[in-house]
């Protein structure tokens, strides 16, 4: 079993995204609202950080937040889901898509009931 994590930048790439997730039987995600490091850095008040000014041209302002998803996998699902976001996203290696990652589990309880 796997955590599948994906925080998704293009908010407006979420419906498509779980509208494709349930084509294929993905079930049992969960969103959070996120903001990144330097969108919180950015919107700090006295933040003197040298660096911060070089960095800013590297994000985009006018994202204020990103859509974090969870959903637990089967370690055979996991290559699936990351290419079914590929499609919809165009490809995570793009600037400003997201990222995706997984980790294994070692306890999972309530999982696939129905």
């Amino acid at each position: 079993m796997q955590l599948f994590v994906l925080v998704l930048n293009n908010t407006e790439q979420l419906e498509p995204l779980f509208e494709k997730m349930l084509e294929r039987d993905f079930r049992g995600a969960t969103v959070l609202d996120s903001t990144g490091m330097m969108r919180v850095l950015s919107d700090g008040e006295n933040v003197d950080l040298p660096m911060l000014g070089l960095l800013r041209h590297m994000y985009t302002p006018e994202r204020k937040a990103s859509k974090t998803v969870f959903i637990v996998l089967k370690d055979e699902q996991v290559s699936e889901l990351s290419e079914l976001i590929d499609e919809v996203t165009g490809g995570l290696d793009k600037p400003n898509t997201g990222i995706a990652f997984s980790m294994p589990l070692s306890f999972v309880k309530g999982w696939g009931k129905k």
